[in-house]
């Protein structure tokens, strides 16, 4: 087998062949790709939590890094692989790691609308207001992509700064507006969101909206 293909077999999850190898040979665990990505990485985006489990338990680093700062937590959240997800945030890893993008798990998570692992991220520990480098939390994420059930999951965090404003001085109701994300935007409204806040453009989330979602953000504000 060569050292490339072993990587396709841990993304595949075939535990038995990893294990032969890796009883061979230990120091494979600890040998990166052209990407830099452990097996640990490939596992974890494959979603196999036993191959997971036996990599760490064999040396792996649990929060080792590829060449886009991104470890096994963060390919396993974005990926959707909640048992694996699961399985290393009880092993200890880092849930509050940001890639070289800035961005976390949870923003993932949030992003691609993983309910159940934004659910675990947070109740671990994730920061809800854990900003990327264009300065985007969570909600901005969740808000732009009209994730719901995520956005009302972040709400709960008595933590959370519903107003926080992006790069671009967005706050995650201006993207909703944007977006014509009914769902999200009502909700945001509801919770307290300013609606007046305003943009590096100095347009307010109303002014981002259609006429239609206007008049329904106007009308919970009286």
């Amino acid at each position: 087998m060569s050292i490339n293909s072993i990587y396709e077999v841990a993304y595949k999850g075939d535990f038995n062949q990893i294990k032969v190898k890796v009883d061979e040979n230990v120091s494979l665990v600890k040998t990166t790709d052209e990407n830099g990505r452990l097996l640990l990485h490939w596992a974890a985006i494959g979603g196999n939590e036993n191959l997971v489990d036996f990599l760490i338990d064999n040396g792996s680093a649990i929060n080792s890094i590829d060449d886009t700062n991104s470890s096994a937590l963060t390919l396993a959240a974005s990926a959707g692989r909640l048992p694996v997800v699961k399985l290393l945030i009880d092993r200890g890893a880092d849930v509050n790691h940001q890639n070289n993008r800035g961005q976390s798990s949870l923003h993932y998570a949030c992003s691609k609308g993983h309910f159940e692992i934004a659910k675990l991220l947070i109740e671990a520990g994730a920061n809800v207001n854990k900003t990327d480098n264009l300065k985007a939390t969570p909600l901005h994420r969740a808000a732009a992509q009209g994730r719901s059930n995520i956005v009302e999951l972040l709400l709960q965090s008595p933590a959370l700064e519903i107003d926080a404003q992006d790069c671009t001085g967005s706050s995650p109701l201006h993207l909703a507006c944007e977006e014509d994300r009914e769902a999200v935007a009502c909700m945001l409204v509801k919770a307290g969101s300013n609606t007046e806040i305003k943009n590096a453009e100095n347009k307010s989330p109303l002014d981002l909206c259609s006429m239609k979602l206007k008049k329904t953000l106007n009308s919970l504000k009286d």
